[in-house]
């Protein structure tokens, strides 16, 4: 079964690319490069699921919606 997951990239004070998945507590990787990273991020996943099914524990992922930015003078 395919499931898709809502991975968040930013780009750290070093320049380093950061994935994050917010529906996996932990799921996180960084690489130099967007290719690196989605090849990371996917093994990222992989693990988290891995280690959540030894567990036995469900993975119940909410539907997406969007996401926005907002632009605030500080």
């Amino acid at each position: 079964m395919k499931t898709k997951f809502t991975v968040l990239i930013e780009r750290d004070e070093d320049g380093l690319l950061v994935a994050k998945v917010p529906d996996l507590a932990g799921c996180h990787t960084q690489a130099k490069t967007m290719s690196e990273l989605l090849t990371r991020i996917r093994e990222a996943i992989e693990l988290c699921l891995d280690v959540r099914k030894s567990r036995h524990e469900k993975v119940i992922l909410p539907e997406f919606v969007g996401i926005q930015q907002i632009e605030l003078r500080v």
